[in-house]
Order: structure tokens, then C-alpha cells, then sequence
């Protein structure tokens, strides 16, 4: 939706060193709570504060957050929080269901990496297992997992069953280290998805289901890669204590991942905005700020059913694409590197909806380019090994300015318990294509040593099209909703090479 750019940008009242207040449209309600530094507040653009209180106008929502990684998106901002406990909304989860970041801690030391010949014989092992690119799929990687419909089936309904993962060679322990290993239908059953599932393929929404289950195990375009990391662990002792809870190993390589539900996800998301968006023209319901991305469902109608039905299935795909990914990628270090060994440290959603407590109700939190934050001793970690730390926080930069492994502050409350998912864009991607350097950005990549699977770096991805990392990670760390448990710097990085290729 375009908005009045004549119009005076809303003003952010600082409460704090780096949180403040963005009261609602007439003061109707509890205002956004907006977490990062003056420069970062300074920083929101006109259209991300426009779109922020037009989602906190929007029925039912109860609290709204702005994380400082905060940019326009789809409907909301990317990089929002936003609870509800009476309703459902498509935009604040966005239309890639459960994109996520996942870590694989292999024990294989960082100087096993460091000439340029195993680190690019790594890229090929890796691009010969997991293709990249908006289209792409198994056909495109020789040394693939052969997925069929049965089994793509079975994996959107089921997520990382165990049965799924012996199908897939995953590692079925890994299962332990997911935010959420599976999602199950409104009705807190598989069957419902199963029926959803059959109504969506007699529907002919997919008319190429099999190709969109020929995906998993496959990264797509745009923000999404694949990056070998050098683990640095913090001195202190709480640091160290976590990590040896994370199962994370000081000097060694790791691998990160970002993707999410792939072309199955965007076409389950896609559909459900046009069919809420028919809903409201049929009714003639106001949108909240006249935004057509902004439609919702009120909890226990067959519209938000269907929605959460949708959103199970997709985030279902997500959670098994990663973890086939992080299986691929093990075995392509074994193949250069014979004798590796790895684990998954955490696998982490940031576009996602979940049945939480916020202030003492039951609501669904939308996460929108942000993610969970449990601090040591929160109720949901009950039973788990993260119980006494705070489960792992996956946080990437850029590959220049390095990522993060973080945990959750007790002071994680104010932000519904919930962090930024990255940097953030500060740039949109005509205009990084524009005014960017390829020469300058290939550059900076040489001299720190990091390689990656295309001829050029895409430009529209270049570390300069996003936010200021370091400026960032102060805004979380100065409200007090986490803290740095290690830093990972880059040592190669895959992206869609397609499009860079071009």
C-alpha cells in the first residue's frame, strides 16, 4: 500500500537509552513499544512507522513491537511482534511461512578450512546437495535427497517426525533442538492437516505440487544462504556455561542457514490473503488503515481455521527443509573432510504465529522478521536442556560484519519475549542495484578472506543494503533483551548464484 509521503513522520518518544513509545492513532490502545538507539529510531523510514500503526489499529491486537531491525514489508513491517488473543493475521507472519535460521556445530577446526582449494571444494560439495535459487530443486543437485509426493506429504503434515527423518537420513535427535520440531492443525491434531492438505490439492492451488516437494532441502533467492562459520566463544562464564549447553565448540567451523517454506509456503500464504481479502470485499469490513495486506480472521471462524491449518502445513515444510539441509550439508563436509562429525545447535523461526502467554492470557504471537526470546527459568523451556540458560538466539549480520549466537535477559518481557531476526534492510533492492559498487563489494570480500559459490556477490544483497550490525546488536543489548554468547565470522558464503551469475 502506498502511503502520503507529505504526510509528518510519527514520532517515537524515547523511554530509555534505546527503547521508546509509538503512541496508537488517537491514543486508542496501548502504545508500540519500539526497541533501539536514537539512530536506530531515527533511522525508521515514514512507511515502516505508517504500516506499524496501521497493524496496531487492527482488531484484537493487544501489544505491538518494533525490534530495531524494523523495515517495510508486506502489510506489517518486517521485523514486528505483534499479539493478539483473539484473532489471526496473514501479514504479520508474511507470505515465507517459518523462515528460519538454523546452526550446525561440526567438530572440524576452523584452520581445517582455511586454505581457499578445501573451502571451494566444500562450496561444491554443498551446491551438489542443496540448490539455490527462487525455482530451483532437487533436479538441479545431483547428489540430493530424492523426495516423492508420499513423502512430501507426509513431511508437511507431520514436520521432523521421527519417521520423516529416517526417510530423509536426518539425524532424529535433532528433533530436540528445534524451537518447534512440527505444527499441528486449529484443532491441535495432524488429521486436520491431513484434510486440509487433500482439500488444497482437489482445489488444483497446486497444480505443481510434486516440483514444490522436490524443494525440500533446497535454498531459495533473495536474503536467503548458506554460511561456514569460525565459532569465537566469550571469555566470561556465563558465556561459556551456555555454549557448553548449546553445544557450541570455541575454534571450530559451523554452518548457518537461513530459508524458510520455499514456493509450497508462498502459495499457502498467497492464498490465504486472496481468499481473507474476498472475505472482506464480500462483507465490506474496513481494513485497518485501508490496507489490503492487513486482513485477519477472528479466532475459532473457519477463516482463521484454514489459516492455521495453511500455516501448519507450511511451517511443517520449513522446519524439514532445514533440517534436510543441515543433513546435506554434514555430508558434504564428510565427503571433503572425511571423519566430521556435527550436531544442530537450534533451528529458529522468524516468520511465524504461536500460541503463547502474554500477561497472563493465552494469544497468538505473530513474529514478523523477529524472533523467540525464552530467558533461563521462562516456563516454556520446561523439560528441556535450555531450561537454566535460555534456549540459543541465531541472529546474522552480514558475512563481513560477522553473526551472533545470543540469549534471552529477563528484560526480554518488554519486547513479548521476543528479539530482532538480523540487521535488517536499510536499503530496498532497485536501489543497492543502483547505487551500489560491485567492484567496492567484491573487494571488501577478498580482503577478509571469504568466498562464495558465484562470480560476483549480489549486489542487492551486499552487506551496505543493510542495517548497521553492530549498532543494532547495542539497541538489544542496552534494552536489556539479550546477550552475545559467541560471535561467528564468516569463512565462505553460498547465495542464489543464478541471479548473481547474471
Amino acid at each position: 500500500m502506498k502511503f502520503d509521503e507529505t504526510a509528518p513522520k510519527p514520532v517515537i518518544h524515547p523511554t530509555g537509552e534505546a527503547t521508546g513509545l509509538l503512541p496508537a492513532r488517537e491514543s486508542a490502545g496501548k502504545p508500540i513499544t519500539v526497541i533501539g538507539t536514537e539512530a536506530i529510531r531515527d533511522g525508521f523510514d515514514a512507511t515502516c512507522l505508517q504500516q506499524a500503526l496501521n497493524a496496531r489499529s487492527a482488531p484484537g491486537v493487544s501489544e505491538l513491537v518494533l525490534n530495531p531491525d524494523a523495515h517495510a514489508g508486506y502489510g506489517a513491517p518486517v521485523g514486528c511482534v505483534l499479539v493478539s488473543p483473539t484473532h489471526v493475521y496473514p501479514g504479520p507472519v508474511g507470505v515465507d511461512i517459518k523462515c528460519s535460521m538454523s546452526l550446525l556445530q561440526l567438530d572440524v577446526p576452523v584452520d581445517a578450512v582455511r586454505e581457499k582449494r578445501v573451502r571451494r571444494a566444500l562450496i561444491d560439495a554443498i551446491v551438489a546437495r542443496t540448490p539455490t535459487g527462487a525455482g530451483q530443486g532437487q533436479r538441479a543437485a545431483p547428489k540430493s535427497r530424492p523426495v516423492d509426493v508420499a513423502l512430501g506429504k507426509r513431511a508437511s503434515v507431520e514436520g521432523a517426525s521421527a519417521a520423516v527423518c529416517e526417510a530423509l537420513g536426518i539425524p532424529a535427535h535433532w528433533a530436540e533442538a528445534c524451537e518447534d520440531a512440527f505444527h499441528r492443525g486449529h484443532d491441535d491434531s495432524t488429521s486436520a492437516l491431513e484434510a486440509r492438505l487433500d482439500e488444497l490439492l482437489a482445489s488444483g492451488l497446486f497444480r505443481n505440487f510434486a516440483d514444490k516437494m522436490r524443494q525440500l532441502g533446497s535454498y531459495g533467492g533473495g536474503n536467503h544462504f548458506g554460511e561456514c562459520e569460525a565459532v569465537e566463544v566469550g571469555g566470561d562464564e556465563r558465556s561459556q556455561e551456555a555454549a557448553r549447553v548449546f553445544g557450541l565448540k570455541d575454534g571450530c567451523a559451523a554452518f548457518l542457514s537461513h530459508c524458510g517454506s520455499r514456493g509450497f509456503g508462498n502459495i499457502l500464504a498467497q492464498g490465504q490473503f486472496r481468499a481473507l481479502q474476498g472475505h472482506f470485499g464480500t462483507w465490506d469490513i474496513p481494513l485497518p488503515g485501508g490496507d489490503r495486506e492487513l486482513v485477519y480472521a477472528p479466532l475459532g471462524t473457519p477463516e482463521a481455521d484454514r489459516y492455521l491449518d495453511d500455516m501448519a502445513l507450511g511451517a511443517n515444510f520449513a522446519t524439514v527443509n532445514h533440517m534436510l539441509i543441515n543433513a546435506l550439508v554434514l555430508e558434504a563436509f564428510q565427503e571433503v573432510l572425511p571423519g566430521t562429525q556435527g550436531e544442530l545447535v537450534y533451528f529458529i523461526s522468524h516468520n511465524i504465529a504461536r500460541k503463547e502467554v502474554v500477561n497472563y492470557q493465552p494469544s497468538w504471537v505473530h513474529r514478523k522478521g523477529a524472533t523467540r526470546a525464552f530467558p533461563a527459568g521462562h516456563h516454556a523451556l520446561a523439560g528441556t536442556r535450555f531450561m537454566a540458560t535460555g534456549h540459543p538466539i541465531l541472529l546474522p549480520g552480514n558475512p563481513t560484519a560477522g553473526s551472533v549466537v545470543m540469549v534471552a535477559e529477563p528484560g526480554a518481557e518488554k519486547s513479548c519475549f521476543s528479539v530482532n531476526h538480523g540487521a535488517g534492510r536499510c536499503m530496498g533492492r532497485k536501489a543497492a542495484e543502483r547505487a551500489l559498487d560491485q567492484a567496492q563489494i567484491d573487494r571488501e570480500f577478498e580482503e577478509l578472506d571469504i568466498i562464495y559459490n558465484a562470480r560476483q556477490y549480489p549486489k542487492d544483497e551486499a552487506p551496505a543494503a543493510y542495517k548497521n550490525f553492530a549498532e543494532v546488536l547495542r539497541s538489544v543489548e542496552a534494552a536489556g533483551l539479550a546477550r552475545p554468547v559467541a560471535k561467528l565470522k564468516a569463512r565462505f558464503v553460498i547465495k542464489d548464484s543464478a541471479k548473481a551469475d547474471d
